[in-house]
């Protein structure tokens, strides 16, 4: 019985994972249409200012061979939490 709730737990946080990197992509759309599309006006400042978290670059290096991640930025908008939210809602709906 413990085992079918590890297996419920990893498959609510791979949903959870997969709900945020499809409404991150999401949101990186809305954002980049509203940019194209709208006037410039407060609504688009409102929708379109980003909030931008930054880590890196940080360098791997091992003995046969070396790399370099980074920087990774993470960028939050109005439209990015729309995206995270509608792919969300979709998601509860479904299943």
């Amino acid at each position: 019985m413990d085992h079918m709730l590890v297996d419920t737990r990893r498959r609510n946080i791979k949903r959870l994972v997969w709900v945020q990197v499809l409404g991150l992509l999401l949101g990186g759309l809305l954002t980049k249409l509203a940019d194209l599309f709208l006037p410039e006006s407060a609504g688009k400042s409102f929708l379109t200012t980003a909030v931008e978290a930054s880590v890196g670059p940080m360098s791997i290096d091992l003995v046969a061979f070396g790399f370099t991640i980074g920087p990774l930025t993470l960028s939050l908008n109005v439209l990015t939490l729309v995206g995270i939210s509608t792919v969300a809602f979709i998601v509860r709906s479904w299943i």
